[in-house]
């Protein structure tokens, strides 16, 4: 590009995208946990310059069509200005398998790590223990990402890049297990090797509290739909007093809130958001079924299932 090219060259504008990834941190908005907000750290660190602000601007726009997460490799697909999206590629190094069993051995030494990580924490402190095992949990020079976009552009990392960036740190966000991961740890695995290392309680063993519940639960015998259709649909299997305790809860969504949000969303709004204006209908819903019953149970000419449909 010469130099007349070079004060005339105006930016590309990205083709519009129906489905793509958008990231759901707004202007002003940070990330909502400290290792999400670690990981921006790191690549606010990178000084990428105005590259970083247009991927953000791109991973906003939901120009980031797909994101596939392995064990120190992340391959995406960026919609850009031309008719074929582009492909990225970022490494990241993997700790050695003696590297790890270093960090889950210091891990296990303390009880409160393993209790956060099987809750799906990441501990404030972790960082430390990493450091003790003479590793790094994140990137620590952009060195230590080795990247590549089928892009023209010459600068490397390109926006394309960064807009992945930011996605991997809105999942980060979500799941902080992804980044043990993107660093060669499975979570499976993790929470396995802490249960082999950590100290054994003669009484109880390592059974944690999840894997007591799974066997409750697989004590519990279902009870059989009927054979009978037409005994179904016409409320036979339905208590009478089932609506009599009907109330609005509390905390809408609830289970949905402990589990987090849907991984690589792709909607207009928060899946949560959409659910929760659901779980309001069927609430006012179960709240007119409740104050009906009376009435309903001397009508015999609607089945539930014309209710339903009513």
């Amino acid at each position: 590009m010469g130099r007349w090219d070079y004060y005339n060259y105006t930016p590309s504008t990205p083709r519009p995208v129906k489905g793509g990834i958008k990231a759901e941190v707004k202007r002003g908005r940070a990330a909502k946990n400290w290792w999400a907000k670690q990981w921006n750290d790191v690549l606010e660190g990178f000084q990428l310059g105005a590259r970083l602000s247009r991927g953000r601007a791109y991973a906003r726009q939901g120009q980031v069509l797909s994101v596939e997460i392995g064990k120190g490799t992340v391959t995406a697909e960026v919609q850009g200005s031309r008719a074929k999206p582009y492909k990225v590629k970022i490494k990241v190094k993997v700790l050695s398998s003696d590297q790890w069993q270093k960090v889950t051995d210091l891990l296990a030494a303390e009880a409160i790590f393993t209790a956060k990580l099987l809750a799906g924490e990441m501990p404030a402190d972790i960082e430390e223990v990493f450091a003790r095992a003479g590793v790094s949990l994140f990137p620590e020079r952009s060195h230590d990402l080795e990247t590549d976009c089928s892009c023209p552009d010459w600068s490397n990392p390109c926006k394309h890049i960064a807009a992945v960036y930011y996605i991997l740190g809105q999942e980060f966000d979500r799941d902080p297990f992804l980044i043990f991961k993107l660093r060669g740890m499975e979570r499976e695995e993790l929470i396995s090797r802490l249960a082999r290392t950590g100290p054994v309680d003669p009484g109880k063993g390592r059974e944690t509290e999840a894997v007591h519940w799974a066997g409750e639960l697989a004590e519990i015998t279902p009870e059989p739909l009927p054979a009978d259709p037409e005994s179904f649909w016409a409320g036979g299997t339905v208590p009478e007093d089932l609506l009599a305790g009907t109330a609005v809860p509390s905390l809408r969504a609830a289970l949905l809130r402990q589990a987090g949000d849907f991984p690589l969303w792709r909607g207009e709004r928060p899946l949560l958001k959409e659910l929760e204006l659901m779980y309001i209908k069927a609430a006012d819903y179960g709240l007119g079924l409740a104050a009906a019953a009376p009435e309903r149970q001397q009508d015999t000419k609607l089945t539930p299932k014309e209710e339903m449909g009513k």
